[in-house]
């Protein structure tokens, strides 16, 4: 709890048997979560196993996969159903440090930032963390066409590690936006596109055999897409297009 407001993690997690004990216990170890929401997504580990046996873990399962952002979609709605006012999603994989939660919560409960992203760029600490070489280089780029298409200045757009107020999440209709990981970068244009600001904070990573990671063609894929969510945002700003992840007038929030 962080004064009045409900704070609860989400994790979308496949195949997290290995590293999911070490994140719920930093994860509770901060004192602010009240409830910690798990979506397994048809794991073939003992995921499900494991997070049944959590304290302050409710577990939710997908019979079979539908993808990281059909994913998160169950748990922001999960979270929201829950009640939940601040909502901080991390990957069960222990990439990232939960011990970056108080920070992220105060952003968002002291009204300075309705959207936080946990920053591997800020920092340096990508590289560091052993990002490969040929990520680190394409996720630079393809922040740099991102930000020139959206109108921001955002250092990453691809990071994991992400926290929401709830009034931001009832404003998203999410149920559009793809099922694979390109829902990621589709969320943040939409939420850049309401008028919303989005906050980040310096966040140290680390890459292991056990951490989650997409292939190189997938990466592909998944940067075609995020230059396609772009470009759509930005002929829909210039109304060339209807972009049907983007309402015909952008309300701008105050």
């Amino acid at each position: 709890m962080f004064q009045t407001r409900k704070v609860i993690v989400v994790m979308p997690a496949y195949n997290a048997a290995k590293t999911l004990r070490q994140t719920h216990a930093e994860v509770m170890a901060q004192g602010l979560v009240d409830q910690v929401i798990l979506v397994d997504d048809g794991s073939k580990d003992d995921t499900v196993a494991i997070a049944q046996t959590l304290p302050g873990v409710k577990v939710h399962i997908h019979p079979v996969n539908r993808g990281y952002g059909g994913n998160q979609k169950s748990c922001y709605r999960l979270a929201l159903a829950e009640g939940g006012d601040i909502i901080i999603m991390i990957h069960p994989d222990y990439q990232y440090t939960p011990k970056l939660i108080p920070a992220m919560v105060s952003m968002i409960g002291n009204g300075l930032y309705p959207c936080v992203l946990g920053s591997r760029i800020l920092g340096g600490y990508a590289l560091q963390g052993g990002m490969p070489g040929w990520k680190y280089v394409a996720n630079r780029a393809l922040t740099a066409v991102e930000n020139l298409l959206l109108g921001a200045k955002l250092s990453e757009y691809h990071t994991g590690y992400r926290a929401f107020s709830r009034e931001l999440l009832l404003t998203l209709d999410l149920a559009g936006n793809s099922d694979d990981f390109v829902f990621d970068n589709q969320m943040l244009a939409q939420i850049l596109w309401h008028g919303f600001t989005i906050g980040e904070v310096s966040c140290p990573t680390k890459y292991f055999p056990e951490a989650s990671s997409i292939n190189f063609r997938r990466s592909v894929r998944y940067g075609l897409g995020c230059l396609a969510t772009g470009l759509s945002y930005r002929l829909t700003r210039w109304g060339l297009v209807r972009g049907k992840l983007f309402p015909a007038r952008p309300v701008k929030v105050q």
